[in-house]
């Protein structure tokens, strides 16, 4: 999780296993209940084993006995889930099923904790660390909004019980379908055959309160039908949506549907997004104590070079309250998962205190994704992907920033600031955020760039296919519950039986990496990319936090695609050269009234003869704000350049005096 955000009954730290419900009594926030999976062929419909066919017939059938186009089924279902069952397990938010029918009753039906860890959300040594705690109370089913109670809509207007339709993809279809047809007749529309007259009823099904967020979704959806799709979903299901690329709804249906307007004013998002405006506190409590982020002037004196990619620990209401608190921490954007709504908290001209480490902080801006990292069945929607996908395409244009991993961070790649920091750094999204995907929606997806001489590769597994086993996402120790993941496990020789590769900055004392879900020591993620350094075989070894380091790569199901780019190495005649966390001037930048910030190194050295893939070239930077008032803020630019590295999990920086950059090839 994030070193802004964390579950909202839990103090800042990165994810670990829930406890038991009854360990904390003022938890915070409900999380969604696992609950027991159906049998594999309830789970993706009935019908028999092998047959790929039958969920196609299932939507087939739904949209023929509630009279819905089915191209409109489709695409609402595309959006919703991808088509996926997730083997009957809820979303984040309580959604079932291909159509993410809502039953918040029963997948909000515990509370629980997740532990605490130590990171500073603002990683700067200047000030006192800050570890706020939570407070945000548990909503009463009562409280509940619409979009969290569509499943039991559901099973009255079609009889269906609400266990068939929490974990019977085809009835949880016909669920889907019946909610639709339902939509259009509330808007006086008729049960039309064509598509374009569904648009209303679209916008409704969104579940959202304003006409705004309705029809982002509703776009959204007619975008799926245009394009087309077609996809074999986590059960082995082949679903085809044919392209309709003439289609033009009838936008005009968004005013019948009643939902109010929301006013978007002071917001910076991208017009293709429904978003909103929702403070964050810039709120002094005595004579130096102040909250919840930093007033700045940016991009102007200071460039925003990267997005860092969180998740919330947390369910939507309980996240924006928690925001709102000036005793807490912050963060730029919030994202909603059942419609891709966006919160916006902090402008991109000021900093907020999400990511761990200040140099990060200073220079990013953070989105939170509701989601839970722990738990990879409560799935992050499409209709938050691609909302997400949009803002960061804004943002990314709007401060010149590129689309890659060395930019676009996740919040466990983000390094720790000093060599204390490195065991509480968070571990969000985690290894079931679909990196790949994200990036497909970015445009820019993940592809060869060189043949294999080019002495780069670019992780890249088939997501759905790399079902790589984790712990720790229960108390009781057993695996987590298998589930596509974007990430390759690390060994220290070509052998699944081999030790894992250790970080020495973790685990200090030299104790083992583990496959817990939160354990970061010995994985690559989709997107980063790492010098090659040996092939053997199905196997590829790449350089990864001083040594050489193992992952299965067959030409069958390969794991990474090559690449080509610029690395570093240490310069002619030294045997090593010092790692960073943060790219901080030297002594010498510092004007009078700001303290000199240590440029300690961490405990990782860049060895001679191996190669690290440059991200960037960036300046010696420290903004100075340790005041509630502005006056007294600094930044201070120094002549030192410093690279940044793809290090191990988490980038790095070295200086380049230290270091010489080369083209990858052979």
């Amino acid at each position: 999780m994030r070193g802004s955000v964390t579950d909202s009954r839990a103090t800042p730290g990165r994810t670990r296993a829930r406890t038991a419900a009854g360990a904390v009594a003022c938890a915070a926030l409900l999380l969604p209940l696992l609950g027991a999976a159906p049998s594999a062929g309830a789970a993706d419909g009935t019908g028999a084993p092998g047959d790929s066919g039958r969920l196609q017939r299932a939507f087939a059938s739904a949209a023929a006995e509630y009279h819905v186009p089915l191209s409109v089924l489709l695409g609402v279902s595309y959006l919703q889930s991808r088509w996926d069952a997730h083997a009957g397990a809820p979303s984040v938010t309580g959604g079932y099923g291909p159509m993410h029918l809502t039953d918040a009753h029963t997948a909000l039906a515990r509370a629980e904790h997740h532990g605490e860890g130590a990171e500073d959300p603002r990683g700067d040594s200047a000030r006192p660390a800050l570890h706020p705690a939570a407070r945000t109370a548990v909503p009463a089913d009562s409280a509940l909004p619409d979009r969290l109670k569509t499943l039991p809509r559901a099973a009255g207007l079609t009889g269906i019980p609400a266990e068939r339709l929490r974990g019977d993809a085809a009835a949880n279809i016909a669920g889907g379908a019946a909610l639709l047809a339902a939509a259009q007749k509330r808007l006086g529309e008729p049960l039309s055959a064509d598509p374009a007259e569904w648009y209303g009823a679209v916008a409704r099904f969104s579940g959202a309160d304003d006409s705004a967020t309705a029809a982002a979704y509703a776009n959204d959806v007619y975008d799926v039908i245009r394009s087309g799709e077609r996809r074999t979903t986590d059960a082995g299901q082949r679903v085809v949506l044919a392209a309709r690329p003439r289609l033009a709804p009838d936008t005009a249906q968004l005013a019948r549907t009643g939902l109010a307007h929301l006013s978007a004013a002071g917001t910076q998002c991208p017009a293709s997004v429904s978003c909103e405006w929702v403070p964050a506190p810039y709120q002094q409590f005595g004579t130096d104590d102040y909250g919840n982020h930093d007033l700045g002037d940016r991009p102007d004196s200071q460039r925003v070079r990267y997005i860092v990619i969180h998740d919330t620990e947390g369910r939507w209401d309980g996240v924006l309250n928690l925001v709102q608190d000036p005793t807490y921490v912050s963060w730029n954007y919030t994202l909603r998962s059942t419609d891709g709504h966006i919160a916006q908290h902090v402008r991109g001209e000021d900093v907020a205190w999400h990511a761990g480490n200040w140099y990060v902080n200073a220079a990013s801006v953070g989105l939170e994704h509701e989601g839970f990292l722990a738990e990879p069945d409560a799935w992050y929607s499409e209709a938050m992907y691609r909302s997400s996908a949009r803002l960061v395409k804004y943002l990314a244009r709007k401060y010149g920033i590129p689309l890659d991993r060395q930019h676009i961070l996740g919040h466990d790649t983000v390094p720790g600031p000093t060599t204390g920091t490195i065991p509480g750094m968070h571990t969000d999204p985690g290894p079931y955020w679909d990196w790949r995907h994200y990036f497909e929606l970015l445009g820019r997806p993940f592809e060869p760039t060189a043949g294999r001489n080019g002495g780069l590769v670019t992780i890249r597994p088939d997501y759905a296919a790399n079902q790589v086993e984790y712990t720790g996402c229960t108390t009781a120790g057993e695996p987590c519950a298998a589930h596509g993941s974007g990430e390759v496990r690390l060994y220290t020789r070509p052998d699944t039986s081999a030790p894992l590769v250790k970080d020495i900055g973790l685990r200090p004392d030299g104790g083992d990496s583990t496959t817990d879900v939160n354990d970061v020591a010995s994985r690559a993620e989709t997107g980063q990319q790492y010098a090659v350094a040996g092939r053997q075989g199905d196997w590829t070894a790449i350089w990864y936090l001083g040594q050489k380091a193992w992952f299965r790569n067959p030409a069958g199901q390969p794991a990474a695609v090559n690449a080509a780019g610029l690395v570093v190495t240490p310069k002619a005649g030294a045997d090593s050269v010092p790692v960073y966390g943060r790219a901080y001037p030297e002594k010498e930048a510092y004007p009078a009234g700001v303290p000199v910030q240590s440029v300690s190194p961490l405990p990782y050295r860049l060895l001679a003869g191996q190669k690290y893939v440059v991200g960037d070239a960036v300046p010696g930077e420290y903004f100075y704000s340790v005041t509630f008032t502005t006056d007294s803020h600094r930044v201070v630019v120094g002549k030192d350049l410093y690279y940044e590295i793809q290090y191990g999990h988490r980038v790095a920086f070295v200086r380049a005096a230290d270091v010489r950059v080369q083209p990858s090839g052979p």
